[in-house]
């Protein structure tokens, strides 16, 4: 694995202090997003398609550290829209640092060169930065050519400045075994710490809704890419970010169910219910959010919108909690890597699933009515040209 020993033992010892204080759900990463507005507009991206008063709104420093704070996961997973277009987004992390978070900072890197100086390295901070596969997929993946090589050279000028370094790989059904390992060959090779990757889900709302996996797709396109990771002495030769055991989940050999709570996320309109992917309400504090949301509603197998998913910030929590109770386990994937041959791990059974609700439009509507009674405050300062300080918002080619 990419990830230091010692996040691993903070992890671990988070775990325990839950586990100790008799805890049945518990965060370990917060997925905070302080904007919605980004410098590209992916097909596959469903947080782009937002009125222009919803993509102006940012959260302030002192709501980001107080999420952090209120939540009390050990590492902070800051997404957005694009973060280094808020302005206050160096801020942000030193505050998040000082209250001893892991900090994972996802960005397209267009404006990485520019920002980089305002960050300086440390060991608990990750530049997280987007890379879809190679030049052409990648540039396919964010709808517009040249990106691939921008993000390339910020990811080893940050390399060159001492950061650690990341990618994250979003991968779809046109995706090529193949074409992807010699990909993560390539960034290994480019000395990138983690490579973190995930299968893409179907956002309601993605202008872009035909190249998501199903997850049989999903299981047999990663055991395809994980035949392909012997290394010396037949060990794992990529830097892998996720944990092993969700890998292994990936490749079809574990039958893991949904942690919603694992990442909860914190945004522009609250505490979003129930998870990441899927805004069906949202919490004015995360205790409420904890404590108000009907858990058992969501998850593959118990509602028709997460039938497919498999992504990270739903499974990674509960193959962390499997590694944490049994990591003879995990230390045995991590040795030789996920298995990629023979039977599959039983499948969710969907014939008792509800079926989805619709209700992305209501929010955004009673967001933009809550909006219309508010009165100006610094956090919206420059809203007239997106709130961040850029000026008028630009594409890449700009």
């Amino acid at each position: 694995m990419g990830i230091p020993l010692k996040q691993q033992a903070r992890i671990a010892a988070y775990i325990l202090k839950q586990r100790l204080a008799g805890r049945k759900r518990f965060p370990l990463v917060l997925m905070l997003e302080p904007l919605f507005r980004c410098n590209l507009a992916c097909a596959g991206c469903g947080k782009i398609d937002y009125p222009d008063a919803i993509l102006n709104k940012r959260l302030s420093v002192e709501e980001c550290l107080s999420a952090a704070e209120e939540c009390g996961a050990p590492v902070v997973a800051i997404a957005g829209g694009e973060p280094l277009l808020h302005r206050d987004m160096p801020e942000i992390v030193r505050g998040l640092l000082a209250q001893g978070r892991i900090v994972i900072l996802c960005t397209n890197a267009l404006l990485l060169e520019k920002k980089i100086d305002q960050y300086t390295p440390h060991d608990r901070f990750i530049w997280d930065i987007h890379l879809d596969g190679d030049r052409e997929q990648h540039d396919w993946a964010v709808s517009q050519q040249g990106v691939y090589d921008r993000a390339v050279a910020a990811l080893k000028l940050a390399k060159a400045k001492g950061f650690r370094t990341a990618i994250n790989c979003t991968l779809f059904n046109n995706a090529d075994p193949e074409r992807t390992a010699r990909f993560f060959d390539e960034v290994t090779a480019m000395g990138v710490d983690n490579i973190m990757v995930s299968p893409g889900y179907a956002y309601e709302r993605a202008p872009d809704q035909k190249h998501f996996l199903n997850r049989k797709a999903t299981k047999e396109l990663f055991r395809a890419i994980f035949r392909r990771n012997d290394g010396a002495g037949g060990k794992p030769r990529w830097r892998m970010g996720n944990s092993p055991l969700f890998l292994d989940f990936l490749a079809g050999n574990q039958d893991y169910r949904c942690t919603p709570w694992g990442n909860p996320t914190r945004n522009i309109f609250g505490w979003q219910r129930p998870c990441y992917l899927l805004g069906e309400g949202y919490a004015k504090s995360f205790r409420e959010l904890m404590e108000t949301t009907d858990w058992d509603r969501y998850g593959t197998g118990n509602y028709e919108k997460c039938a497919d998913c498999m992504v990270h910030s739903g499974y990674e929590a509960t193959a962390a909690l499997d590694a944490f109770a049994r990591p003879w386990k995990a230390l045995m994937v991590a040795l030789r890597g996920p298995r990629t041959e023979g039977p599959m791990a039983p499948e969710i059974d969907l014939s008792r699933q509800r079926p989805a609700e619709y209700v992305f439009s209501a929010h955004v509507q009673k967001a933009l009515a809550e909006m219309a009674h508010e009165p100006p405050t610094t956090a919206r300062r420059g809203a007239k040209h997106g709130g961040s300080g850029e000026g008028p918002p630009r594409l890449a080619a700009e």
